[in-house]
């Protein structure tokens, strides 16, 4: 009964997790404690978000590198990956309450050139689309035992896998991972780079995304085993001098 009232937590608690977990949080502490102390900036969280825009992008497929993203000579992909991103911290009060909108707004944000008006932010009417992401919007508003980076984590894997909204999932799935870092008070000024801590897995992070639509606890288990390296990589890819 307790997996099922906190899905989260169970998952945190599979061998090995906690641990790998634990290190990769020290990792992103320690970056902000003595590099980001006092060094905060405006213009670090934006480089950040553009960074990681580029290499969500870059998952998703664009050829659009950082530089010519950063002059604005992106493709359609990295354009909207660039657009939901300087869109994302305005939706943290937004995630912590209401997921839901929250979701909605990000995948408006990143297929406003791809969705007619009137289905931006709706997901796809198919196969149970809309309950899946109601049951993840009621687990990321549920009370949990689970520590912010597997929570993050698992709300990207799970929009990356089931892929509600057709269209630019994987920007959003990992746009979500990005917020609950900092909402849930992670990285308070978004200066970690995750998505970028992605791209540098290379194949690893499509093998253990395809894992963890298995739909099994070794999936789940496998997924945040691999997540807990790719945000260890998050903290050594951030801006920060």
């Amino acid at each position: 009964m307790a997996d099922v009232l906190d899905p989260f937590g169970a998952a945190a608690e599979l061998e090995g997790v906690p641990s790998a977990l634990a290190a990769a949080r020290s990792g992103i502490d320690v970056l902000l404690r003595d590099r980001g102390l006092r060094r905060t900036t405006p213009a670090l969280t934006a480089e950040s978000l553009l960074r990681g825009a580029a290499a969500s992008a870059a998952l998703e497929g664009s050829g659009t590198n950082l530089d010519d993203l950063r002059s604005g000579r992106g493709d359609a992909i990295a354009t909207a990956a660039a657009r939901l991103n300087s869109g994302l911290l305005a939706l943290v009060p937004v995630i912590a309450s209401a997921p839901l909108q929250a979701l909605a707004r990000m995948h408006a944000l990143a297929a406003a050139d791809t969705e007619v008006s009137e289905n931006l932010g709706r997901p796809r009417l198919e196969a149970g689309f809309a309950a899946r992401l109601q049951l993840l919007s009621r687990q990321l508003v549920a009370p949990t035992r689970a520590p912010a980076l597997s929570v993050a984590s698992l709300a990207h894997a799970e929009l990356a896998t089931l892929r509600p909204f057709g269209s630019r999932d994987g920007l959003v799935a990992r746009a979500i991972e990005r917020l609950i870092l900092v909402s849930r008070g992670v990285d308070p000024a978004s200066l970690i780079v995750p998505e970028a801590g992605h791209a540098a897995m290379g194949t690893a992070y499509h093998q253990a995304l395809n894992a963890y639509g298995e739909r099994s606890a070794q999936g789940r288990r496998r997924w945040l085993l691999y997540a807990a390296q790719a945000l260890g990589r998050a903290s050594e890819l951030s801006p920060l001098p």
